[in-house]
């Protein structure tokens, strides 16, 4: 129930962010709620397809995708006041990182399948709505390159598989995830964590 009522305000946040981007590509309604549904269940689309997990989450619940859509369509009224507000979209969208996290994780250990795959489940969850904002947007990932934020998936996947491990209850296990997961990736945005950056000039690349 918990992580129900949290996807579900992940998802509308996520959404939201996303018809920004598409506001800023000058898109039409339809690319709005394009993108917004992408930002928001993209990664949990592509985790159920790479998995073979079916019927694909949106699918099940088709609720789920009306929700993004009319959260696309509400933005475009709501804009100034939504940017306005942009400290609490960022928290909502850390909380959203890890919730979806532990969302995709869940879904791979119901499937049996070895914990590094469990992991990556989490992490595709977790991040692959913000790539194929960005991708569908024509500008560079973010989450490639702002502070930690990938990082921030795969260390909440492997935190909560280890508190699972050692016999924690899942709720409890998922309380101590989400606190953990959103406390680094708030710390990573206030101090400006990153990880090393490779940086290869044009010219040494042709040698």
């Amino acid at each position: 129930m918990l992580l129900t009522v949290l996807y579900i305000i992940g998802i509308t946040a996520e959404a939201m962010t996303g018809a920004l981007s598409a506001g800023r590509r000058n898109m039409d309604w339809f690319g709005v709620m394009l993108v917004a549904s992408a930002t928001a269940i993209g990664g949990g689309t592509v985790r159920d397809i790479l998995l073979g997990h079916y019927p694909l989450g949106w699918v099940k619940h088709p609720e789920f995708l009306a929700i993004t859509c009319l959260a696309g369509i509400l933005t475009t009224g709501l804009a100034k006041w939504i940017i306005k507000f942009k400290g609490v979209f960022l928290r909502l969208d850390a909380l959203g990182l890890v919730v979806f996290t532990v969302i995709g994780t869940n879904v791979g250990l119901s499937m049996g399948l070895h914990p590094f795959i469990c992991v990556v489940s989490g992490l595709v969850t977790g991040v692959f709505g913000g790539l194929l904002r960005d991708l569908i947007c024509r500008q560079t990932p973010l989450v490639l390159h702002q502070e930690l934020y990938a990082s921030i998936s795969v260390a909440a996947a492997c935190l909560y598989l280890a508190l699972l491990e050692y016999g924690l209850s899942t709720l409890s296990t998922t309380v101590i995830t989400l606190v953990v997961g959103y406390t680094l990736r708030m710390a990573a945005v206030r101090f400006k964590w990153r990880l090393p950056s490779f940086q290869l000039d044009s010219e040494e690349a042709l040698h």
